[in-house]
């Protein structure tokens, strides 16, 4: 059997070994420190690497781009509207010694760009008007009917700068003092631009406002259009009217113009029948079973109810 001390000399060798050695993966770069003092430079290279047991530690550090994502800050432009202003950006450690120097950690190096990316943005947005951040190009804006009033000529102001090179504007002063702390800045972006809630509010009392005048605009319009409509109609049934009265009366002149014909006709075949018969029908029109009917002896009408045997 082995020794108990032989053993024992075994696990602290095997231990020795172990907190001497230290891996790194692809996405990891790293410094040794010393009593807290780095003793080395930037250990990029993935693999095993060897270092002093116990005395010496390993701190490890992102290669990868990382993200930054700033908090909303309210800034007034030059032309004196306060807006929030997010921005969000991408960074990498590139000189990890430095950076430990520095920072610290990424921890560190997230506050320090928020320092320094904030800063920036606000020196740049009080250089500029509120159009330069929103719009990033000339090119035509198209103002509809229904916008029409809304902030249009506002919108239409021709700009100078723009939104992009406000952005790289930012970008690059801010790379120019990211490096004494061993950051690598490639890239910021306005996340959000908006009106702060004061200013929010009066600006959606206005839309209201012109929405309601838009509409009104709109309701007289079609009210406009309707009396035109209706007016129409009428003409339309006082022509229609007209025409049909008048074919009716041409039609009804005929009819009566033939009806005497025919009575004509009639009359000149048998006088003394037609004569007959018009003394009747105009007794059945004009007397009823009411009616009382006083004639002459030498009536028309009497002759024909007289018997000519009595």
């Amino acid at each position: 059997m082995k020794s108990p001390a032989a053993a024992i000399l075994g696990i602290v060798v095997v231990f020795l070994v172990w907190s001497s050695v230290y891996t790194l993966s692809e996405t990891e770069q790293a410094i040794l420190t010393q009593f807290g003092k780095p003793v080395s430079g930037a250990i990029t290279e993935p693999g095993l690497h060897v270092k002093l047991p116990f005395i010496q530690v390993v701190h490890r550090f992102d290669k990868r781009w990382l993200e930054f994502d700033g908090d909303a800050n309210q800034i007034p432009t030059k032309d004196k509207k306060y807006i929030w202003v997010d921005c969000y950006a991408r960074w990498r450690i590139k000189d990890p010694l430095r950076f430990y120097e520095a920072v610290a950690d990424e921890r560190g190096g997230q506050t320090r760009l928020d320092d320094i990316v904030d800063g920036q943005t606000r020196n740049a947005v009080a250089a500029y008007d509120l159009i330069e951040l929103v719009r990033s190009s000339n090119r035509e804006f198209e103002v509809t009917g229904e916008l029409e009033g809304i902030g249009a000529a506002e919108a239409m102001v021709a700009i100078e700068t723009g939104r992009e090179k406000i952005a790289r504007e930012i970008l690059k002063k801010s790379a120019e003092i990211t490096p004494q702390f061993g950051i690598e800045l490639v890239d910021v972006r306005f996340k959000r631009i908006a009106y702060v809630d004061t200013v929010q509010q009066k600006v959606f009392e206005r839309m209201v406002s012109e929405r309601k005048r838009i509409a009104e605009r709109s309701r007289s319009e079609g009210q406009g259009r309707a009396a035109e409509i209706r007016g129409q109609m009428q003409r339309d049934m006082l022509a229609a009217s007209s025409a049909g009265y008048k074919t009716a009366q041409e039609v009804k002149g005929a009819a009566d113009a033939k009806a005497t014909a025919i009575y004509a006709r009639a009359y000149n075949k048998d006088p003394e029948f037609y004569q007959f018969w018009r003394s009747l029908d105009a007794l059945r029109v004009g007397v009823d079973e009411k009616a009382w009917l006083i004639l002459s002896t030498d009536s028309e009408l009497l002759q024909y109810l007289k018997s000519s045997g009595r």
